[in-house]
């Protein structure tokens, strides 16, 4: 299922605010001056670029057939997105996702004060669109470190796309191309306007939770949302 379809209107308060990145002035948009020429705001994907139809694609998991949605909005260079990834996220997907009780979707959230935040962003959408973006988005939350610091992100980011696999030739034009950059904007609009303001941050049902939270604090609302959406989970 596309997720720029995905309806985000249920989505409104319960807002857990812990430790989170949020916006360093009043303006979370992204500064990369690439992105705000090229990235006309509350904007979707052109239906027919084919490869960012499937960049789309590749970043949802879990069995179709799930009734339950959760949308993980994050930044790649939030320390406190790679600290939830660190502690939680395989525990989600192992409990969650693996399990069929919910399907999961990313959802770029980029924020101003993080230099390398859009092009990371549009390195993993390109390896999303080969198949290869939950690959992608732990090997970019596992060298966060390194990446972090440098001027210029692109030798780490080529590095990764090498040992994901994907066709590095195909991945480089398309980062090059900027043709990710209205879907990106298009996830951070959407996630904006249906009360997203800090990363990480999860849409679970009609809750957003906010921060690194622990993920014995995340698994009532995950549990309470597949009850309610007909699918109760099985301890």
């Amino acid at each position: 299922m596309p997720i720029h379809r995905v309806n985000f209107g249920a989505a409104l308060v319960a807002i857990l605010l812990l430790l989170a990145c949020s916006p360093a002035n009043s303006n979370p948009r992204p500064t990369d001056a690439a992105a705000s020429a090229a990235a006309p705001t509350k904007t979707t994907a052109p239906a027919t670029d084919l490869v960012v139809a499937a960049a789309d694609h590749g970043r949802v998991d879990g069995d179709s057939t799930a009734r339950t949605w959760v949308i993980i909005a994050s930044d790649f260079q939030c320390p406190y997105c790679k600290q939830w990834h660190d502690e939680s996220y395989k525990t989600f997907i192992n409990e969650y996702v693996r399990s069929g009780k919910v399907k999961v979707a990313y959802i770029n959230f980029p924020l101003g004060q993080h230099q390398h935040a859009v092009i990371t962003a549009e390195a993993a959408m390109c390896a999303s669109a080969q198949n290869k973006f939950w690959q992608y988005h732990d090997a970019l939350f596992n060298s966060q470190k390194q990446w972090t610091p440098m001027p210029d992100p692109r030798p780490v980011l080529d590095s990764i796309a090498r040992t994901v696999g994907v066709d590095v030739a195909e991945w480089s034009k398309c980062v090059d191309s900027k043709r990710m950059l209205p879907l990106i904007m298009a996830d951070h609009d959407r996630a904006e306007s249906a009360g997203v303001q800090s990363t990480p941050s999860f849409i679970v049902g009609d809750s957003i939770l906010a921060g690194a939270l622990p993920f014995a604090d995340m698994r009532p609302v995950l549990d309470a949302a597949i009850a309610k959406s007909g699918s109760a989970p099985t301890h």
